[in-house]
């Protein structure tokens, strides 16, 4: 959970909206790791360590009924990539808890992930007053996806990526001013080990959560 000391409510989004090209169009949220969905090995990670948990998937929501999650599809006509599901989730705190204005985000391929990954983001933005968005870093690279955001830019959001003058994610935290958080590997592995490919499963051959 994040550190008491920050007092501002967070929820979390896991973005799974992806078309899955890489993997002959097959849902990655589903593809099994060690006996079990990639999901779920996300959800045990990052699910404790805020309050209102939203899986931002495209398609039918039926088939992760069993999660027991709110499911936000993009609200765009058009694929214009992970950002959608931020502005998803942000729209949907708008409507059912316009007094939470704080919103992580994680890829749901990155089932490494640190268990203080939102204490120690949350720790950093309470600590730099003019960055919007703090995001993780680990053996030397960006990584905007894992992310903690301040939600007063959601409207900006939605017209860059409705006009099309938003679509890179590092581009975007970077405009709304962004502070670096840095992560050690953890079991001699990279916490944000993305699995983009099928070959990449194999770096992590017996890996618990």
């Amino acid at each position: 959970m994040p550190d008491p000391a920050f007092a501002e409510p967070i929820a979390g989004v896991i973005l799974a909206g992806g078309q899955g090209r890489r993997f002959g169009g097959v849902d990655k949220a589903l593809l099994d790791l060690d006996g079990r969905p990639l999901l779920d090995h996300v959800i045990e990670r990052f699910g404790p360590q805020g309050g209102s948990l939203f899986l931002s998937a495209n398609g039918d929501p039926a088939r992760f009924a069993g999660y027991g999650l709110d499911v936000v599809a993009d609200p765009f006509a058009e694929p214009v990539g992970p950002l959608a599901g931020l502005a998803a989730a942000g729209l949907r705190l708008r409507r059912d808890a316009p007094g939470i204005d704080l919103l992580a985000s994680v890829a749901v391929d990155t089932p490494r992930l640190p268990r203080d990954l939102v204490a120690r983001l949350a720790a950093a933005l309470a600590a730099d007053p003019a960055a919007r968005v703090a995001i993780a870093v680990s053996r030397g690279r960006e990584h905007p996806v894992a992310a903690l955001h301040r939600l007063d830019g959601l409207d900006a959001l939605i017209a860059g990526l409705a006009d099309g003058s938003i679509r890179r994610v590092m581009r975007y935290v970077e405009m709304r001013g962004v502070v670096r958080v840095g992560f050690a590997d953890e079991d001699g592995g990279d916490p944000f080990l993305n699995l983009n490919r099928r070959e990449d499963f194999a770096e992590i051959p017996g890996f618990r959560p």
